[in-house]
């Protein structure tokens, strides 16, 4: 059965992105600090047509996230820009460029219609009814395969507490960022995990949750 899964960079005071996120800071400040674990691996770099890379603990954690996955949701936060709003006639084609990492549908939530954008071999697809038509848009993309949740902190939440998210693995990084977007706000004490495991690596560990009940109480 297809699963929802949830990947997040989380700081020790549980901020996934930091204070004053902006076009020239998409992450705020010093939240780029949270992916340094991942940026330095052979396996991400690979994955965005770079050479080189560390080869470490972290290795098997990222090649098991990309694992089986047929299709990816994110919040209108994380596609961007900063700050939201309507998309206006020159709609913001997103932080990746031209050739964006994912290789499979991407399905954004957002308060704001737009046709969707095929980039490569991504496309876009905007949801505006809801996180529940956009697991279950992502759901039938997806063939069979697993849905990654990627972020940002505010949809993860969501999702969370409607009890639809099925695995959290939270990569921990030992900086503590004081503010920003922040990781379990009103989800509320409904939510039960399961620990699966945990793995240490260079400036970074990986907890794996299993979610055996969810929804705020």
């Amino acid at each position: 059965m297809t699963k929802l899964r949830v990947h997040i960079s989380t700081s020790l005071d549980g901020f996934v992105a930091g204070p004053g996120q902006s076009e020239q800071e998409p992450l705020g400040v010093g939240g780029e600090s949270l992916h340094d674990w991942v940026v330095a691996l052979e396996a991400w770099r690979q994955g965005h047509g770079e050479d080189g890379g560390e080869v470490n603990a972290s290795t098997p954690v990222m090649q098991e996230k990309m694992a089986g996955l047929g299709a990816e949701i994110m919040g209108r936060g994380m596609f961007g820009p900063a700050g939201g709003g309507p998309w206006g006639d020159d709609p913001w084609p997103g932080w990746w460029g031209e050739d964006p990492p994912f290789h499979h549908p991407v399905f954004v939530v957002t308060h704001h219609d737009r046709a969707p954008r095929t980039l490569s071999d991504t496309t876009y697809t905007f949801v505006t009814d809801g996180i529940q038509s956009a697991l279950d848009q992502a759901r039938e993309a997806a063939d069979g395969k697993d849905v990654l949740l990627s972020g940002g902190a505010d949809v993860i939440n969501q999702y969370l507490a409607a009890g639809l998210v099925d695995e959290l693995e939270l990569h921990v990084v030992p900086i503590l960022l004081g503010g920003g977007s922040r990781l379990f706000e009103g989800v509320g004490p409904g939510v039960r995990l399961e620990q699966v495991r945990a793995v240490e690596a260079p400036g970074v560990t990986h907890l794996t949750y299993r979610v055996v009940s969810g929804g705020a109480s």
